[in-house]
């Protein structure tokens, strides 16, 4: 076992791990991966819940009790999921103190049906930030066209921020821009913007398995001398932008009044593809003031045999522009291929929630007293 974690902390970048479940609560195992593998924070989303409620364990007697009192299925959904929230915001509340509130967070996402409706978004952020009532919790908003305004308007209300699914350069400029507007508001509505954080969740793996999927079907040798290269020249150039924003003007009168940066999160950071080391996208996205969020097993990995060299994305920028330019000459259309990542990330999502609601339907049917 080696210290790469540590390593990994001490370069800036903040260890959050990508699952929760109430056995990873009552186990002690959440608190056990904070005090021996330097996480500091959690990310959830509706595929993890499907996945840790469908299991069933741990859920029984909450939803026989949720059964008994005859609660809708959406309903019961929420209880479910802001408790598990509420829960490992308590074991993590040590670290947010001792960070001032940077890291020891915990991400709940919005109905992911809400995705293209900015409205029901910023009421249901609402909703989540006053179910959990913990100064820890970060709501999870789709960077959607219409998850745009809803980022500014919830953060203008000093509700802090996980944007998540975002694949493109330029929505992630956008992101950024929403978070500085929903500062704006906030400090022109007087709240303390000391107190507001944000992560933009910028997703990494998912785009090498789409474009090399189209680098295989054309099968020349140029095509798969670029095959595992743009999701980290992506995500390179994505820090370029996170540097250029936060060193502007306009950021630096928000930091004047107390704003804190929102920091790049690397997302989908399991290696999906054999032929590449499992620590990829961990190892090749150093850089600091950055959140990287892995599935337990990029964790392990890490731990095990991770390769913590220092900074690896600061000095890359012009090679990452290069790989990108290279695969338009072949062809590849970014701009279709991170609208087509979006809208799967979305449907997902959504077939993830769908499912969760059928399964823990059925788990309420069962458990419902004899009439």
């Amino acid at each position: 076992m080696t210290d790469a974690l540590k390593r990994l902390s001490d370069e800036g970048v903040a260890i959050w791990l990508d699952d929760l479940s109430r056995k990873r609560i009552t186990s002690g195992n959440l608190a056990e991966l904070i005090d021996q593998s330097h996480v500091v924070g959690v990310t959830t989303n509706p595929s993890i819940f499907q996945k840790a409620i469908s299991s069933g364990e741990g859920y029984e007697q909450q939803l026989a009790d949720l059964a008994a009192r005859k609660v809708t299925v959406e309903e019961a959904i929420r209880m479910i999921t802001t408790a598990d929230v509420r829960d490992a915001a308590d074991i993590l509340r040590p670290v947010f103190d001792a960070t001032g509130g940077q890291d020891g967070r915990v991400s709940i996402e919005v109905d992911p049906r809400l995705a293209h409706d900015t409205v029901a978004t910023v009421a249901e952020a609402k909703q989540l930030a006053w179910l959990v009532d913990r100064p820890n919790t970060l709501i999870k908003i789709p960077a959607t066209k219409a998850g745009l305004p809803a980022i500014a308007e919830v953060i203008g209300k000093g509700i802090s921020v996980n944007v998540t699914l975002i694949f493109s350069l330029e929505r992630y400029r956008a992101v950024m821009d929403a978070y500085l507007t929903g500062l704006e508001k906030a400090k022109a509505a007087g709240q303390d913007l000391s107190l507001i954080h944000s992560v933009a969740s910028f997703f990494v793996s998912r785009v090498d398995t789409e474009i090399d999927k189209r680098l295989d079907a054309m099968g020349t040798e140029e095509a798969k001398a670029l095959r595992g290269k743009a999701a980290l020249a992506n995500a390179r150039l994505a820090y370029q932008a996170y540097e250029e924003v936060f060193s502007s003007d306009r950021w630096a009168a928000l930091e004047k009044a107390g704003a804190n940066k929102q920091r790049a999160l690397w997302a989908s950071t399991g290696v999906k593809d054999p032929a590449y080391k499992d620590t990829l996208y961990v190892d090749d996205l150093v850089a600091p003031n950055t959140v990287n969020t892995m599935p337990e097993a990029t964790l392990e990995a890490t731990a095990d045999h991770g390769q913590i060299t220092g900074d690896t994305v600061r000095g890359t920028y012009e090679q990452a522009k290069a790989e990108l330019d290279a695969l338009a000459k072949l062809g590849v259309s970014y701009d279709e291929v991170v609208q087509l990542l979006e809208d799967e990330g979305v449907d997902k999502f959504e077939q993830s929630w769908n499912d969760l609601l059928k399964s823990t339907e059925a788990e309420l049917k069962r458990l419902a007293p004899e009439a």
